[in-house]
């Protein structure tokens, strides 16, 4: 097997790791090289700086899904999660955690602000879109933000 560690604080384990695919019987282990370099890419440029900048844990609900896993969840059909290239990263209040990659200049290809969680991603090639998105659930649960 290969090595599981990805940087001080990020593991490969926990980007393939799925409640839902292990209750359905889905296989969500990274498939090729290919996808582990784009994980690499977003750990080693946003999430383990964004880990360092805020002195805590930062827990990924979501990270690789294969295509069988990214299908029931009902995900885009282009996801960046299918391609290793982004992560939901639980958040008690999405904004700070949102303001803190904001805060640090790091290079993020898209940020969306749900209610409980944030959505990061980083291309591992070409310019980063620096997009910011809100979805519904946000907005219901903070009206007041946007």
């Amino acid at each position: 097997m290969k090595n599981d560690r990805i940087s001080r604080n990020f593991t490969y384990s926990e980007f393939e790791r799925s409640d839902t695919a292990a209750l359905h019987g889905i296989d969500n282990a990274i498939p090729d090289d290919r996808i582990r370099r784009a994980i690499r890419f977003l750990v080693g440029n946003v999430l383990q700086p964004l880990r360092d900048a805020m002195g805590v844990p930062l827990h990924i609900n979501s990270g690789y899904r294969s295509s069988a896993l990214n299908t029931l969840l009902r995900g885009a059909r282009n996801s960046q999660h299918t391609k290793g290239e982004a992560a939901d990263i639980a958040a008690p209040d999405p904004l700070l955690l949102a303001q803190a990659v904001i805060r640090n200049r790091l290079p993020f290809d898209q940020m969306i602000l749900y209610s409980t969680f944030v959505h990061i991603s980083h291309k591992p090639d070409g310019q980063q879109r620096g997009q910011i998105l809100y979805d519904s659930s946000y907005k219901e649960h903070y009206p007041d933000t946007q």
